[in-house]
């Protein structure tokens, strides 16, 4: 039996007005104020983070049930890591969770430091490898639409990647655009984000991750694209899902539904329209 510690990160930063969603502003041609672009983003961090704690919570609950039944089953440990920079944004990331009460879990907090996108996340993952972890699986704060079966897959295939593989293991589920939404892998991978999000060659960020495992032979497990907020038409898309997955829910239990998101969607009495076909 071994033990075996695992990661999840979530990338974030303050939901401060004026530095997060802007894409959603009057400023750059959306409906929102910068306020309103800022509250949309921390009911989606609240969201993206609660889901976090339920998969974590299962996947330990079904870990113990597993080594109740097999006492040579490994033991599979998770923790929870919110990433944010610079590190001054560490309290008020802090102030931001403790501010709505108790969470189920506690959150261990660290900056990501770099000059590119790209380097803060290669930063944040060599931190959390340092701490002698055997895998890392990371989620953005902007995905309120993520499915908790994403996260149970996630670390599902890097536990396997872990048990089979001599060459490490990545994860990936893209946005809608190709982009990132989750990415993950195990410790030794030889595997990095550069190129990534700072795109320079072209290329989408879910070719680019191919490319670097196609080149190397490392394993890949692919998750279907999950949506993130960046535009309005984003805004929409989430914003008829969340209803959706609210009604299905009584007839799915599994199924999350961004509670906090949809609430703010539903005060403001927000209809979403597509033109008529001629």
């Amino acid at each position: 039996m071994a033990t075996r510690n695992h990661a999840l990160l979530l990338f974030s930063k303050p939901p401060i007005a004026g530095t997060v969603k802007t894409r959603l502003t009057t400023e750059k041609g959306g409906p929102f104020t910068e306020e309103e672009a800022a509250e949309i983003f921390r009911r989606s961090l609240f969201d993206v983070a609660e889901l976090c704690c339920l998969a974590l919570h299962e996947l330990e609950n079904q870990n113990a049930i597993e080594r109740a039944l097999d006492s040579d089953a490994d033991e599979h440990k998770y923790t929870l890591f919110v990433t944010t920079t610079p590190e001054s944004n560490i309290e008020a990331m802090k102030k931001t969770f403790n501010d709505i009460g108790q969470w189920p879990r506690e959150f261990v907090y660290i900056a990501d430091e770099g000059e590119t996108l790209d380097d803060h996340y290669d930063d944040a993952f060599k931190k959390v490898f340092a701490k002698e972890f055997d895998s890392v699986l990371s989620v953005s704060a902007d995905i309120p639409l993520l499915p908790r079966e994403h996260l149970l897959n996630g670390f599902k295939w890097l536990q396997y990647f872990l048990a089979t593989s001599e060459n490490g293991g990545v994860v990936h589920a893209p946005c809608q655009e190709a982009g990132v939404s989750l990415i993950g892998w195990i410790r030794g991978t030889d595997i990095d984000h550069q190129g990534v999000t700072e795109n320079t060659m072209g290329r989408p960020a879910l070719d680019t991750y191919v490319d670097k495992v196609q080149t190397k032979d490392i394993p890949m497990a692919l998750l279907m694209p999950v949506s993130g907020i960046d535009d309005v038409s984003d805004f929409a898309h989430a914003t008829s899902m969340a209803r959706a997955a609210k009604y299905a829910q009584q007839f799915q239990p599994d199924l999350y539904v961004p509670e906090r998101f949809l609430a703010w969607v539903d005060w403001r009495g927000i209809k979403v329209g597509t033109p008529p076909e001629e």
